[in-house]
C-alpha cells in the first residue's frame, strides 16, 4: 500500500509543541468559542425576538457544555436593515435587545461563571441613519470625510456611478445622494454606507468604540468584514470575470482587487491591537473575519489578530473526500507564521448553512469533532452543538436583505435566514425560545424531536458528543502535543495527537458510505488496543469500549475518537 509521506506532518507536530509554551497567556487557547446570534437565542419578554436578558438567563448552558467564550453578533442601535450589521450608534444597545445596564449585568454574570464575552465590531460601514452620515451629507467637518463619496461620471449625457463596483447584496455599490450631490459607496445594503479609513478622525473615533466596550466588560472583538476597510484611491474598475453564470447584478462577476485585501487594512489592525493592549487587564482577542486567500489571511496573525479559518465552510462540502480535508487542514497549519499558536476551525456561523445541512445528518458531528481534535480554537455556532438544521422558508417568510434583493426566483440561493431561526431549547411553544407563537423567523418544525432538553436526556446525542469534545481539549496532549493528519486507505482520514508518556488521541473519519475495516495501529503508529472516547451520533459503539486498532471497523459516514 502506498502511504502519505509523513515528513511534513511531523514538522507540524514540532511546530505546535514549540508554540504552546509561548501562548499560555492567551485565555482562548485550546477552547471552544460559542457564537450567539442574539435575535434567535432566547426571548425574555415575549416579543418574538431574542435579547440580552434572554442570553443572560441561558449562560449556564455555555458553562454546562464547557465553552470558554460567548461571542455576540451585533446588539447595537440599528434600524435593522441588515439585522444589526447596520449600526446607527456604535456605543449603545438597541432597545430590541435591552439596555447598557442589561449588557453590564450580562458581562458581570458571565465573569462570575468564568466566561469571556466577545462582541461583534462592525468597522467597515455604519447605518445611513447614523448621525455621522447625516453630517457627512451636509459636509460638516470632520464628518464630511467619514464616508466614501465620489462624483458620478457623465456618459452620453446621463449620470452614472463612478465605476463598476458591485454590492454584495446585488446591484451597484454606489448610491446617489441628491443633497450632497455625490455618490456614496456601500459594499452591502444601500442603508450601509462604507466608512472612510483614510480619515484620521474616523479612525480615532472607531478606536474609542473599542475602548468604550472594553470598559464595560468586553474581552475582545470579532471584527466583521475587515478585508473591505480600504478601497483603491483611484476607484478603478474591477476586472470582469467572464462566464460566471451569475446574474449581472452579482458581485461575484468581479475580481475584487480594488475593494478587498488592500495593504492598509493590516496597518489599521496593528493600530487596534496596540490601542486595546494599552487598556490593561487580560489580553483581548481580535478575531478577524476575512473570506480571503490563506497567504492574505496569515497577515492578520502578523498584525495582531487571529484570522477566522473558514476552510470547513468555503472549501469543503458533504461530497469532499479525505484528501480534500487533509489538503485544507495542512495548508492552514503549514502557512501559519512562527509564533502564532491560535489556529482555529469555524464549524458554522450565521452567514452560512448549518453544518448538519451542509454535510448531512449522518455527518453533523464531523466538523465539531475535527475542531475538537485539531490544534487551536474551535468556533461553534449556537445550535450546531445539538445538530440543528436549516429551516426551509418561503419567499413570504424571507427577511434577509441578501435574499430579498435577489427576488422571489433566486432568494433561496442567497438568503441567510434558514440558519438563523430560533434556538430549539425544548418541545414547548416556539421551542422554548419565546412565550409567543410569533417569532421574528419561524421555528424549525423539527423542534419537537430536535431540541436541547431531549438531547440532555439521551446518552447518544449531539449535545453529549460536543460536551466530550470540549472536555478533550483540556487534556495535556491536546494542549502541547504534536498533530498529524494522515490519509488512510478506503477514504479514511486519521488525525493523531501525541505527547511523550501520554496516551495518543486518535480521530478516524469514514468519508465513504460503507463499513471500512482499517489497521489504524499500523497506519497511525498507535497501540494495538485503544478505548472508544466518543463517536458521532448514529454509530452503535459504546464509549469506553476496548477495540482492536489493527482491525477496526468504522461504520459509514462515522467519526470516532479513540484514546
Amino acid at each position: 500500500m502506498l502511504r502519505e509521506p509523513k515528513v511534513l506532518l511531523f514538522l507540524f507536530g514540532a511546530f505546535w509543541s514549540t508554540f504552546a509554551a509561548d501562548a499560555l497567556g492567551d485565555w482562548w487557547k485550546d477552547t471552544f468559542i460559542y457564537q450567539i446570534y442574539p435575535r434567535s437565542f432566547k426571548d425574555s419578554n415575549g416579543d418574538g425576538v431574542g435579547d440580552l436578558n434572554g442570553i443572560t438567563s441561558k449562560l449556564e448552558h455555555l458553562v454546562d457544555i464547557g465553552v470558554s467564550t460567548a461571542w455576540l453578533s451585533p446588539i447595537f442601535v440599528s434600524p435593522m436593515v441588515d439585522f444589526g450589521y447596520d449600526i446607527a450608534n456604535f456605543t449603545d444597545i438597541d432597545p430590541i435587545f435591552g439596555t447598557l445596564k442589561d449588557f453590564e449585568r450580562l458581562t458581570a454574570k458571565a465573569k462570575t461563571l468564568g466566561l469571556k464575552v466577545v462582541l461583534d465590531f462592525v468597522p467597515n460601514h455604519s447605518s445611513d441613519k447614523h448621525p455621522s452620515f447625516q453630517k457627512s451629507i451636509q459636509r460638516i467637518k470632520p464628518y464630511d470625510e467619514y464616508y466614501v463619496w465620489k462624483d458620478g461620471k457623465i456618459v452620453n449625457g446621463t449620470r452614472q456611478p463612478p465605476n463598476n463596483w458591485l454590492s454584495g447584496f446585488q446591484g451597484s455599490a454606489w448610491e446617489w445622494n441628491a443633497q450632497r450631490g455625490q455618490y456614496y459607496l456601500h459594499q452591502f445594503a444601500v442603508g450601509q454606507p462604507d466608512l472612510n479609513y483614510r480619515s484620521a478622525a474616523l479612525r480615532k473615533e472607531m478606536e474609542n468604540v473599542l475602548a468604550f466596550w472594553i470598559a464595560r466588560g468586553a474581552d475582545g472583538f470579532r471584527i466583521d468584514a475587515i478585508a473591505l476597510l480600504f478601497e483603491d484611491e483611484g476607484l478603478r474598475d474591477e476586472p470582469v470575470i467572464p462566464n460566471t453564470g451569475l446574474p449581472p447584478t452579482d458581485s461575484g462577476n468581479l475580481e475584487h482587487i480594488y475593494t478587498r485585501d488592500l495593504p492598509e487594512v493590516y496597518e489599521v489592525l496593528k493600530s487596534w491591537r496596540k490601542s486595546v493592549d494599552v487598556l490593561g487587564g487580560d489580553k483581548k482577542i481580535l478575531l478577524t473575519e476575512a473570506y480571503t486567500t490563506i497567504p492574505l489571511a496569515m497577515k492578520y496573525y502578523e498584525s495582531g489578530g487571529i484570522p477566522m479559518n473558514f476552510v470547513f465552510i468555503t472549501n469543503l462540502t458533504g461530497s469532499s473526500k479525505n484528501r480534500d480535508f487533509k489538503r485544507n487542514i495542512d495548508r492552514w497549519l503549514s502557512s501559519m507564521p512562527r509564533g502564532s499558536y491560535a489556529a482555529n476551525w469555524v464549524v458554522g456561523n450565521h452567514d452560512n448553512h448549518r453544518a448538519a445541512s451542509r454535510f448531512g445528518r449522518n455527518r453533523a458531528d464531523q466538523l465539531s469533532m475535527l475542531a475538537g481534535v485539531l490544534p487551536g480554537v474551535g468556533i461553534i455556532y449556537n445550535g450546531d452543538e445539538i445538530g440543528m438544521e436549516d429551516t426551509s422558508l418561503t419567499w413570504d417568510q424571507t427577511v434577509d436583505p441578501a435574499g430579498c434583493n435577489a427576488g422571489p426566483n433566486k432568494y433561496s440561493q442567497y438568503s441567510r435566514d434558514p440558519e438563523r431561526t430560533p434556538y430549539q431549547w425544548d418541545n414547548t411553544i416556539s421551542a422554548g425560545f419565546s412565550e409567543s407563537n410569533r417569532t421574528w423567523l419561524p421555528v424549525n418544525p423539527n423542534y419537537k424531536t430536535l431540541n436541547l432538553l431531549r438531547q440532555k436526556m439521551t446518552v447518544t446525542s449531539h449535545y453529549a458528543v460536543f460536551k466530550k469534545l470540549v472536555g478533550l481539549k483540556k487534556l495535556p496532549v491536546m494542549k502541547t502535543g504534536t498533530a498529524e493528519v494522515i490519509l488512510m486507505e478506503n477514504n479514511i482520514l486519521g488525525v493523531v495527537r501525541r505527547l511523550p508518556d501520554a496516551s495518543p488521541v486518535v480521530l478516524l473519519i469514514n468519508f465513504s458510505d460503507i463499513n471500512v475495516v482499517v489497521d489504524a495501529s499500523t497506519w497511525l503508529n498507535v497501540p494495538e488496543e485503544l478505548n472508544v472516547y466518543v463517536v458521532s451520533v448514529g454509530v452503535d459503539i459504546a464509549a469506553g469500549t476496548r477495540v482492536n486498532a489493527t482491525a477496526f471497523k468504522i461504520p459509514p459516514a462515522a467519526s470516532v475518537i479513540l484514546v
